[in-house]
């Protein structure tokens, strides 16, 4: 696993001076699931598969920029589910952006992941390593290029945030109404549009709630499972918190391609709590 890290670590320097130095346009091509991708994307995967590729322990990549998975090591023991560059759309406006890494035996299903690390690349450049062993740790790049410990990462019962995604106007009425009676007891919006940033602050900050619903137009919702919703779901339970689609553990889901979407609610126990009792009975 360590080689793994290093290699997250390698991929982040580079992808830190892309972001600061390269085109933030759009390319002519398409990912998957239909968004255009930015040159910054298609930049990232590229640096990721190049890193990883020096690690025999990895057996395959998938990627939200490639249609199939990628071989690497026939021999390998690890899956990599990876998001190379998430909410890069932001970088251009010199908002944060991140990467996301699931690191899996087996298969890609949830209960597959052995270990979990994100990368924000905002005004600092930190990562988080989330394990079976050593719970959710952060590590701030400094000007050497080393990733140093910082703390480690802990939720309270209950937090204080709101990051509500999703165009409201297509929101299902009881989702609305919760997210209302959220606000009604005091809670801060904080939403960027960026799940890595948005995401960060809610373990930084103690606790709190981000939502990526099932809409009107969108019923599974827009966040895969592979590459976004597993890996941080892997944090926040580690980190003392939950996740949920609404009615059931995030981490007990399997899905039906690498591509595959879903609902997703990650946040303090009290607030995951919260969500479910609004969704068992909707």
């Amino acid at each position: 696993m360590k080689e793994i890290y290093e290699a997250i670590e390698r991929s982040a320097i580079r992808i830190r001076h892309a972001i600061e130095n390269d085109d933030t346009g759009y390319s002519d091509n398409a990912n998957k699931t239909g968004d255009i991708q930015l040159k910054l994307d298609i930049k990232s995967d590229l640096i990721i598969e190049e890193e990883f590729a020096k690690v025999n322990t990895v057996k395959e990549l998938a990627s939200e920029e490639k249609d199939n998975v990628e071989v690497l090591n026939p021999d390998g023991r690890y899956l990599i589910g990876y998001d190379p560059l998430d909410g890069s759309s932001l970088a251009d406006v010199n908002l944060s952006v991140g990467s996301i890494f699931g690191i899996y035996e087996d298969d890609y299903s949830g209960n597959s992941l052995k270990s979990a690390v994100y990368v924000v690349y905002g005004p600092r450049v930190e990562m988080v390593i989330a394990s079976e062993e050593n719970g959710v740790e952060m590590f701030r790049l400094d000007s050497n290029n080393k990733f140093n410990f910082i703390q480690k990462l802990q939720l309270n019962e209950r937090g204080k945030l709101n990051a509500p995604g999703g165009t409201q106007k297509n929101w299902e009425p009881h989702h609305k109404e919760m997210i209302d009676d959220i606000f009604k007891d005091g809670y801060r919006l904080r939403y960027s549009g960026g799940m890595v940033p948005d995401l960060h602050q809610i373990l930084i900050k103690g606790g709190g709630l981000f939502s990526y619903p099932g809409t009107s137009d969108v019923p599974k919702g827009k966040l895969r499972m592979t590459f976004e919703v597993f890996p941080f779901a892997f944090v926040f339970e580690k980190a003392g918190g939950a996740a949920t689609d609404g009615c059931h553990r995030v981490l007990d889901l399997t899905p039906a391609h690498i591509h595959d979407t879903t609902p997703c609610f990650f946040g303090s126990k009290n607030e995951v709590d919260r969500v479910k009792v609004c969704y068992e009975r909707n």
